[in-house]
């Protein structure tokens, strides 16, 4: 393996790693002590692995009523409107109390983000859609201010206590049918667009918001369909043009019984990233949420590496200026968080994907520029970034066998692999460096 590093050839400027507090906030922030721990491991760069980004996930009020089919109850949200309609967020004390604990620790952009419109105002009084009006929006056209306010006061309140608000996001995934299982709400292209002007609007008649808070979006779930359709839609506008500063796509791929060029992802990323570099060239690119979609707990290195990939591939064929994933908690029998816990008692056990998810997240500092890198092994993919104090370079040996390499400068090195978490060594200029089989190495210089 020859690894080079060219320092003078540059891309983009990243601004941080995240995940979202659906699905495990409310049950982890109403135990202070695994919350504290939680917080800890996730979001402190000393003793934890360093994300900065915490989503919020903003409810609807499926936990209030009951009402709708979302199966477990970690998949139901409370809704923050206060009966006078102001926003309260003792509503939802548990979630609130670990997204503040998520601050504390050192998440420095939060991200409120919303599955579905509060019910009273769905057409259909649920946090979902009925089979019937599956692909129709359940957001009645009367109620398309009063949920851009329901956002919008959220963002005010949680900026007025301290915590570093910079997005709303009230679409997400707007391409499926939401039809139970969990809140969601299907959106056209003009659709989205309509709602996100609504929410430009108001951020730019308050006072309190106009200058500090962005909207995001149009976080479409699959890279294959309709994100250049969503783009249009969002970036054609110009009030909600002045609001945004990137466009957030997630980063899903799921397998089709198809052609084999359906499944090539790496042509549908070189195709969209193809596509913003013609037509929106100032506009970047963030991932804003991924998970392996996949059934069966993993908590080892099969889907560390596929993390890695992902990863290294949204960063370099994508150019994202921000990734984050799904839900950073998970109880469920799936392979998705980085951390499982127990909603019964405060118990938890990292993963693989944890620990590799810090090769990154915990050395690549804010504002750290990347920088062409390159092994001319196929089987080891890299990155690599400059930054104040000198080069991070990620390493992901795909292989069963080890592979070797001469230090290009000291080194300090992190290895993640069946072994190891985050081992730390180092090397001189010019020594023999070995990168174990199936292992993600972080090399500082």
């Amino acid at each position: 393996m020859n690894l080079t590093i060219n320092p003078t050839k540059t891309y983009q400027t990243f601004e941080g790693f995240g995940a979202s507090g659906a699905w495990w906030a409310q049950s982890v922030g109403a135990r202070p002590d695994l919350c504290d721990q939680i917080a800890r491991l996730l979001y402190d760069r000393e003793t934890g692995i360093g994300l900065s980004i915490y989503r919020y996930n903003l409810g609807a009020g499926s936990a209030d009523s009951g009402a709708g089919n979302c199966g477990d109850a970690l998949r139901r949200t409370h809704s923050l409107e206060a009966a006078d309609g102001g926003c309260d967020p003792a509503r939802d004390a548990a979630a609130v109390n670990m997204m503040r604990k998520a601050a504390d620790y050192g998440a420095r952009e939060i991200v409120i983000f919303s599955n579905s419109p509060p019910e009273r105002m769905t057409k259909n009084g649920k946090a979902h859609l009925d089979e019937k009006n599956a692909f129709r929006t359940n957001l009645a056209k009367e109620n398309y201010g009063a949920f851009a306010s329901y956002m919008l006061d959220a963002a005010e309140r949680f900026l007025a206590e301290g915590l570093p608000v910079k997005y709303i996001s009230p679409v997400n995934e707007p391409i499926w049918k939401w039809t139970g299982g969990q809140e969601g709400c299907h959106y056209s292209p003009l659709q989205a667009r309509r709602l996100l002007r609504v929410c430009a609007e108001g951020i730019e008649a308050r006072p309190a918001l106009r200058g500090k808070v962005l909207l995001s979006g149009m976080e479409s779930g699959d890279l294959r369909w309709f994100n250049k359709s969503f783009t249009r839609a969002l970036l054609s506008d110009k009030v909600i043009r002045r609001n945004v500063d990137a466009v957030d796509y997630h980063s899903y791929f799921l397998p089709l019984p198809a052609p084999p060029f359906m499944n090539d992802r790496i042509a549908f990323m070189k195709r969209f990233r193809g596509f913003m570099d013609r037509h929106y060239p100032d506009v970047p690119l963030k991932m804003s949420e991924w998970c392996h979609m996949r059934g069966g707990r993993d908590a080892g290195m099969d889907s560390a590496l596929v993390t890695a990939r992902v990863i290294i591939e949204d960063l370099t064929v994508m150019n994202v200026t921000a990734w984050s994933h799904w839900i950073a908690c998970s109880h469920y029998d799936y392979c998705d968080g980085l951390i499982y816990f127990d909603p019964e008692k405060d118990d938890y056990t990292l993963t693989k994907r944890y620990f590799v998810t810090g090769n990154f997240s915990k050395f690549i500092p804010l504002g750290a520029l990347r920088i062409e890198t390159d092994t001319g092994d196929e089987e080891v993919l890299s990155v690599g970034f400059a930054h104040d104090g000198g080069t991070t370079v990620i390493l992901s040996n795909e292989s069963e066998d080890p592979k070797f390499f001469f230090a290009p400068a000291d080194l300090a090195l992190y290895t993640t692999d069946k072994e190891n978490d985050l081992a730390g060594r180092k090397v001189k200029k010019g020594e023999a460096v070995k990168l174990p089989p199936r292992s993600v190495t972080t090399l500082k210089s």
